[in-house]
């Protein structure tokens, strides 16, 4: 794959694209489900855990061959979400994450892949903090590095002249404050046909 053909589809133009990001155990799936449901869209879920799982199954262990996979399916993903989205399309993660990832994990990523998150760039990054608990599961291995893994995050947004708002706090908090977030760039209404600022 190139950054050409990572291209999103034409029909993209016309959604916001909102992308909840961060170091691992904070929420993001909950989050990008949560949000989804609120706006009345839809979410892509996060190719890298579905792939992961299936690798597992089958005995691999994740290393840097498995980066473009992975790069690749997250595109065809949220390529194949655009269709069915309302208004605005929910990413749970995007090439930001393999980037960081891949960097983190292997010293380096594919050209193409730091290129195509240019290209692909959210129109909003919704990055969890680390001020939850981390919870165990067989894709966590790094508790102990959460705050230099939410640092490169901060970093990678910041190269990528993204626009991004950290969330933080219980989840009620955080779930409110991305709601407002999104509101405050897009004037939305959630399927209830309330404001997303409403109180």
């Amino acid at each position: 794959m190139t950054v050409a053909t990572a291209a999103w589809p034409g029909s993209r133009r016309d959604l916001a694209v909102v992308v909840v990001t961060g170091s691992e155990s904070t929420g993001k799936t909950r989050l990008a489900g949560d949000l989804a449901r609120h706006f009345g869209t839809t979410w892509v879920p996060e190719f890298a855990r579905a792939y992961g799982d299936e690798q597992g199954a089958r005995g691999h262990a994740l290393d840097a061959g498995d980066v473009e996979p992975i790069a690749r399916g997250h595109i065809e993903w949220a390529n194949a979400a655009v269709a069915d989205a309302r208004r605005v399309l929910v990413l749970d993660t995007d090439l930001v994450s393999t980037a960081v990832y891949a960097r983190h994990y292997y010293g380096q990523c594919p050209s193409w892949i730091e290129q195509a998150a240019v290209e692909r760039r959210g129109d909003l990054y919704l990055l969890c903090d680390i001020d939850v608990p981390w919870l165990p599961d067989p894709h966590r291995d790094r508790p102990h590095l959460r705050a230099h893994l939410h640092r490169e995050f901060v970093a990678s947004l910041e190269a990528l002249g993204a626009r991004y708002v950290t969330v933080h706090g219980s989840w009620d908090a955080r779930f409110a404050s991305s709601v407002a977030a999104v509101g405050s760039h897009w004037p939305l209404r959630s399927e209830s046909g309330e404001s997303p600022n409403a109180d």
